[in-house]
Order: C-alpha cells, then structure tokens, then sequence
C-alpha cells in the first residue's frame, strides 16, 4: 500500500556496517550479508525550496517559514507596505495556504523598519530573483514524532518482534540522485544530460562515477564539474582515499547495488527538474525485493547495457554509463504510479542519444575525460598510495585506459570487487587487525585514566566504588578486544582504513 516518506537525513549522518548474524528482527526478506545502519547527526534540514516561488505549492514551506526563529537565506526582505499590497491583490493572495496568509496579514500591521519573508519571493540580486533560496527546517520526525512512531510500531508487528527487542532500519536500496544538463555554449558548459531515468553500474563503473564526482549545472552554483562534500577540504579534512576505501568495502560487503536517478534534463530536450528522482522511491517501494535485483533486471530484460562505439573515427566510451532502464521495465513498474506509462518514458527518455546524437557523444566525452583528469591527480598528490588495491586499480585505469595491460573489462580486473574477492585478501584482513589495535589503545586509554581517578579518589567514597565497578567493566571488555576471537567477530565489518598521513 502507499504510504507516506519520513525523511530522516540530509547531509551529515553516522553510519557502521554490521554483519546480520549480529543482529535481531531484521526483514527476512533482504538476504544481504552485513548491512549499514545510519543515523541523523543533525536536528534541522538544510532545505532549498524551488518550488514555493509557486505560491501554494510548497504547503510545508509556507508552514515552516510561517513559524518562529527561522534561519532563512536569500529570501527578499519585505516591508509592512508590501503586505498591505499583497493582500490588496485578493486573487493572487488567496494563491497562498491560509498559514502564509496569516503571516502576510500580520505584517500588514507592523511598523517602519520592521520586515518579513514570504514563501514566493526570492531576494532580489541585480534585479533579478535569487535561485538559491534556503532555510533550515526543524526536522519533521521531530516536530510531529508521531509519522515515525508510527512506522516503528508497524515495522515491530510486522516482523513479530518482543518489546524488548530493537527496531532496526537498515539501508536496503542505494538511490543517489544525477543532476544532468544539457549544453550550455554562453556560459562554456558542457552536455551531461546522457542518462535515462534510471541508470545501473556495477561496482567497478559506479565507483569511478564516485571518484570523480562529477555534476551537472545547478541553478544554484556558477557550473558544473568535480564537485560535492568529497572535494572539499573545509568539509572533509580527511584523504580522500579515506573515504573512498571504506565506502567500497561498505558496498562490497553489504552487496548493495547502486541505482542512479535523473535530475534536471533528459536528453537536450526534455527538462524535468527532480520530477524522478522524487518518484523513484514511489516505485522502490512497491517492488518485490527480488524484483529490485540488477541479475533479474537484466535477465527479463529491463535493463540494458550501453556499449562503446565508433563514431567518427573513434571510440565513445559509453560502457562508463552501465546499464539503463528499457521500455519493458516501463511497462512493468512504472504502471503503478501512471495509467499510461510509455506516454510519458517514450524513447526520447529511455535513449536520450535520439535526441542529439552529436550532443549525446560529447556528454559521454565529458564523463570520460573528467574521470581522466580526476584519477591524474591522485597521482599528483601522491594519495594514489593509499587506495586499496581495487580502487588503485581503477584509478590507473581511469587515468591511463589500463593497469599492468588490464582494462575495466578484464576478469581480474572485476574480481576485485566481489565478497569473495574482499574477505580472502591481505588488505582487509588488516583493516581489521588495525580496528582491534585501535580498540585496544581506546580500552587501555579507559583503563589508565579510571586508575589514576582512583588513585585521587578516597576509599569507601561513593564516587570510588562507581570508578571501582567502571575498571571491571572496562578490564573485561579489554580482555575481550585483546583476545583471537575478538579478530573473528569484526568479519563482516569495516575494519579501519590505515590511511594516517593528509595528502600532500
């Protein structure tokens, strides 16, 4: 049945991968072998409302912005005289949801030099409206716990689960969304409006996507390129081999497939802005578990692989792009959100090459030639050093089209990315005896600095017997990271990466 989003992150969450004989109550359905568990690491959302310039579109903006202490940006100071010619004009005031109105008809009353924000007017930058309206909006699980409540209760009866035992909500399906754009020849910019609706990647040709980072325009930012938090030093002072490293092993392990979803454009022609990317969560939800899987996708032929081919004289590398939804997979899935499915995905949508052949060439040369350009620089700054050997591996191939003579397409190659592969190597086996050398320092560490609070502490004191039963507490669990079986238990997880140095 359908059922109602409660959105629980944006930018900044906490996440660990767990293997699921570890844990209790999961879904039986999902067969994955370790799963990531996350959490919101902040109390509000850093929300851009596109929409609300549409007055009554946006009802939750109009609600939240109608409220007290907001922290807004980019939103048009207006004075008690623009209320008062607001409401003068009766057929576009009504427009409003009534809390908006009501904020509108209070500021009609107030005085000189006071101000007020309305939900549908960006603040004005040489004369024209901003395009990056934003504002911090109070999470909703928090300001109505009852949705998420809700859910918590209904997953528990769901799955039989005792009151004592916990909810757990692991990620069963990745769905990072694509902004793409068509060409822009004013403003220098590149065609990256190559994908379909949904696009698949194995590992290998997802993670080079992740490596790169590369985006199309937003109307918020001066173009497009390499960007996102993983290019940013102020974001993440971390190496980016880091990161790279444990997001691998957290996909490898859990055996998540990565689905990408279109934003902005189709094609040089069709424009659809987040249209899709909001609806491909509808569909998730209504397919059977199996149904979701790429191998069955692919059996049944609703997805497709892009091949390179020649034009002009050379090779278009668009096997960079996966695999892509067809028209089967329209008729199959998409018929449970529209009535007539094909009218809207025709093939126009599923091959945006038919659009512009000319333009599609040079959006797969864009994608190619930045992930070229991307992996020189880990050569450049040395970081290439720290990657674990897969991604090693991809970087000298995006870089030079090969390593040791072996393509993206070699057996090897491709191994490399697989449970099987990942578990029987060197280099994770000591990503997890790094994880028990840290946990040991962590639990020494406990230990002598309880020990010295004793020791400063008067005997037969209160606060000397909470410290006397913490270092029993803390000894035994010392004695449990210390021990062989310890090394065992951490199969399954991410260890930890051995990267300690920045880069250069």
């Amino acid at each position: 049945m359908a059922t109602a989003k409660v959105q629980l992150e944006d930018d900044i969450t906490a996440s660990t991968v767990v293997p699921v004989n570890a844990l209790t109550g999961l879904n039986p359905d999902y067969k994955n072998p370790s799963v990531k568990l996350v959490d919101n690491c902040e109390q509000s959302f850093f929300q851009r409302p596109d929409d609300a310039v549409h007055r009554g579109s946006d009802l939750q903006t109009e609600l939240d912005l109608s409220g007290t202490d907001n922290f807004i940006s980019n939103f048009q100071p207006l004075t008690p005289k623009d209320a008062r010619e607001l409401m003068e004009d009766v057929i576009h005031f009504d427009e409003f949801s009534k809390p908006m109105r009501k904020v509108i008809s209070r500021a009609t009353q107030g005085k000189e030099g006071e101000y007020f924000v309305s939900s549908a007017h960006p603040r004005l930058v040489d004369g024209k409206p901003s395009l990056n309206v934003r504002y911090l909006q109070l999470r909703p699980d928090l300001v109505n716990p009852v949705m998420r409540y809700l859910s918590e209760i209904s997953t528990r009866l769901a799955r039989g689960l005792k009151v004592d035992q916990a909810v757990h909500f692991p990620v069963n399906a990745v769905l990072p969304g694509r902004r793409n754009n068509p060409r822009d020849v004013a403003a220098g910019i590149r065609p990256l409006a190559i994908y379909n609706p949904i696009h698949y990647q194995e590992l290998p040709e997802l993670f080079m996507d992740f490596i790169c980072s590369l985006t199309g325009k937003s109307p918020s930012t001066t173009g497009a390129g390499s960007e996102g938090a993983l290019t940013k030093g102020p974001f993440n002072a971390l190496c980016t081999t880091a990161d790279l490293n444990t997001a691998l092993v957290s996909f490898i392990l859990c055996g998540y497939d990565g689905y990408s979803t279109a934003a902005g454009y189709i094609g040089s022609q069709r424009r659809i802005d987040h249209d899709i990317s909001l609806l491909i969560p509808e569909i998730w939800s209504r397919l059977p578990v199996e149904q979701r899987d790429p191998h069955y996708l692919i059996e049944h032929r609703q997805l497709e692989k892009l091949e390179d081919f020649e034009y002009q004289g050379r090779t278009v590398y668009a096997s960079r792009l996966g695999y892509r939804i067809t028209e089967r997979f329209v008729h199959t899935n998409f018929g449970k959100v529209f009535d007539y499915p094909t009218a809207v995905f025709d093939e126009a949508m599923l091959k945006p090459e038919t659009q512009d052949l000319a333009s599609f060439v040079d959006g797969v040369d864009n994608v190619y030639e930045a992930q070229q350009r991307v992996a020189q620089i880990y050569f450049q700054d040395g970081s290439i050093n720290d990657a674990c050997p897969p991604l090693k591996a991809l970087i000298h191939i995006m870089a030079n089209g090969n390593v040791e003579g072996k393509t993206i397409n070699d057996p090897a190659i491709r191994s490399m990315f697989t449970r099987d592969y990942l578990l029987q190597s060197d280099w994770y086996q000591e990503r997890l005896s790094i994880k028990q050398q840290r946990d040991c320092m962590l639990w020494q560490r406990h230990r002598d600095y309880i020990l010295q609070r004793i020791s400063e502490t008067e005997q037969g004191d209160s606060f000397n017997q909470e410290l006397t039963h913490k270092l029993e507490t803390t000894e035994r669990i010392l004695a449990e990271v210390t021990h062989a079986s310890y090394l065992e238990s951490l199969q399954g997880t991410l260890g930890a990466d051995w990267v300690h140095r920045p880069a250069i």
